[in-house]
């Protein structure tokens, strides 16, 4: 429950940092210098703990993460955002865990808990009044619409792929060779950021180094690390707090003030988040026996 608070912090975190960043850099150099940074900071924390390779049969799903997840999951969101506005990217995006429950319940065999869908609802609903809340009138496009949903699809097969990694290879070395992986992915961008590295301003520079090191870096470790020891259903839920915590972070960062309609559906994704996260109780039944 700590990591997957972390993850879902950090998480929340990036919203607000990739508004500074995507303002002055383009949605693939802002990918690549982001997963740089991360790869760096991993690989420095690697050689610390002295973890060596992953063992092979860990390789398809870290590859299958970094290129999905990690690569074009990156480049699409913050794509997607500069085509649509923020509420309607959150909503879209927010498919993601729906997706994950389904691929995992039905590749993963981990069933389909009436909780877990019941949450998943209560969660969803709270994020469409955020997205709905938060959207400009007209301001989406068909394009950003479907790269967001690109990026939803490719971080649920990311999120699934890595369940099975995980089994045969610790979190760190997933979250690290994934990021390594998704960076040389993004490799064709190299000229965009080399470009725009010289113009961009300090600020969002440090946005980026900050996306890599902390949301990317600690986060996907956190995240691999609760994954290990949870369902993927379940890992999805947790993430509905994202968009409760965003309003919440713009709040007080940002000064943007919420409407209640927006303050209801963060209430809304929390309540979800609880139910998906909690269990049916056991009742037990005490037999008194003869003396």
């Amino acid at each position: 429950m700590l990591a997957a608070g972390v993850t879902v912090l950090l998480w929340a975190s990036a919203f607000v940092s990739i508004r500074s960043a995507g303002s002055e850099y383009s949605p693939g150099a802002l990918a690549l210098g982001r997963l740089s940074a991360g790869s760096v900071a991993l690989g420095v924390i690697l050689l610390v703990r002295g973890h060596g390779w992953p063992p092979r049969a860990a390789w398809p799903g870290i590859a299958a993460c970094g290129v999905l997840w990690f690569g074009i999951y990156m480049v699409a969101l913050n794509a997607g955002e500069q085509s649509v506005d923020a509420g309607t990217a959150a909503l879209v995006v927010n498919i993601g865990p729906i997706l994950i429950a389904l691929l995992g319940g039905w590749l993963l065999k981990e069933g389909f808990p009436p909780r877990l869908l019941a949450g998943m609802v209560v969660s969803f609903t709270g994020a469409a009044v955020v997205g709905v809340s938060m959207s400009d009138d007209g301001g989406a496009s068909v394009t950003g619409v479907l790269l967001c949903l690109l990026a939803a699809a490719t971080y649920a097969a990311g999120a699934v792929s890595q369940k099975p990694a995980l089994r045969h290879a610790s979190a760190l070395q997933v979250t690290t060779f994934g990021c390594v992986i998704g960076a040389i992915a993004c490799l064709p961008f190299a000229g965009q950021l080399a470009g725009e590295f010289g113009d961009a301003s300090w600020s969002a520079t440090a946005n980026m180094v900050y996306l890599g090191v902390f949301p990317t870096a600690i986060a996907f470790t956190t995240w691999a690390y609760a994954l290990a020891r949870t369902t993927a259903g379940r890992m999805g839920a947790t993430t509905y707090a994202v968009p409760a915590l965003v309003v919440l972070m713009s709040w007080i960062a940002l000064r943007e003030v919420p409407g209640w309609l927006t303050l209801a559906g963060g209430l809304l994704c929390l309540a979800g988040v609880a139910i998906s996260r909690s269990r049916r109780r056991t009742r037990v039944t005490v037999v008194s026996g003869a003396r």
